[in-house]
């Protein structure tokens, strides 16, 4: 069994899912179980209830979720006022034979689904989002974090993968903006006789290339996680070198258990199975100060 978020904070979320898997629960149910803990975490601005805002002042959401034993994927994209939209996407998933909603419609299918509609704006990022505007509302200035969304992959004890993304997504974004998370094969991708990868960071440059599907085809082909997390991100910036300014990162992981990952600056992920409980640190194709 095998669990890898991406980020520090998903450290926490790592917690969440190893106990959902020590349960007995699936790599689904403990991949969605992690990043619901971030989502409710009001010190993540860049995922669910807290995130950052866009540039109306409404927090917009994204989220997905795909099952490797299926390839089944469900996702919800611009929804607002539903914490927790990973359960969501499981929710289109699972109980519809649809993809993606997105906006009213996203929202109003969690509803009837029993999800209970918040404000998710809280005091913190909305003075941050009006301190922005008195800025002149530049996009020069956004938050460190606005892009710091978090992807979680599981490995189960029957060899099941799964593989989530969620995020609020860049901070004070065009309203309706949707970057890489919903995105099957840019954001997530699993396959039980593969492997699965998820994606974090401008979704704009992750969306070029399909990165996640990508890496999942490079492990079947023969690379290990890390050598495919390394050759996607070269990728990109060789064939479009202005991406070299954003980043963009992956963490893998294939059907052994086996784990890599790879940003074009530092990207910290966690890392838990039987024995291990860390945060590493991936391949970076550049340092801060390059």
């Amino acid at each position: 069994m095998l669990v890898v978020s991406t980020w520090k904070f998903g450290y926490d979320a790592n917690q969440k899912a190893w106990s959902v898997l020590q349960d007995g629960g699936s790599a689904m149910d403990a991949a969605v179980a992690g990043v619901t803990v971030t989502e409710l975490d009001t010190a993540v601005r860049s995922v669910g209830y807290g995130g950052h805002p866009n540039a109306a002042g409404f927090v917009q959401v994204d989220a997905a979720v795909m099952d490797g034993r299926t390839l089944g994927y469900g996702a919800v994209a611009g929804l607002e006022g539903i914490a927790t939209p990973t359960a969501v996407a499981r929710s289109v998933m699972e109980a519809t034979d649809h993809v993606l909603l997105v906006g009213n419609g996203a929202r109003d299918f969690a509803i009837d689904q029993g999800f209970e509609p918040q404000e998710m704006l809280t005091p913190d990022a909305r003075s941050a989002w009006e301190d922005w505007r008195k800025q002149g509302e530049d996009h020069d200035t956004l938050p460190a974090d606005s892009h710091d969304t978090i992807g979680a992959l599981a490995l189960d004890g029957n060899g099941d993968l799964a593989a989530v993304c969620t995020t609020s997504g860049i901070a004070y974004k065009l309203p309706g903006r949707v970057g890489d998370s919903p995105l099957i094969g840019c954001g997530l991708y699993a396959d039980n006789d593969v492997g699965a990868a998820v994606a974090t960071g401008r979704g704009e440059e992750i969306a070029r290339t399909c990165g996640a599907f990508q890496i999942v085809t490079l492990i079947r082909q023969g690379q290990t996680p890390q050598e495919a997390c390394e050759t996607v991100v070269r990728h990109l910036v060789d064939r479009v070198p202005s991406s070299a300014e954003h980043q963009m990162a992956y963490a893998a992981i294939d059907k052994d258990g086996n784990v890599g990952g790879a940003a074009v600056r530092a990207f910290p992920y966690a890392v838990t199975t039987e024995g291990v409980n860390e945060v590493r640190e991936g391949f970076r194709l550049f340092s801060e100060t390059d």
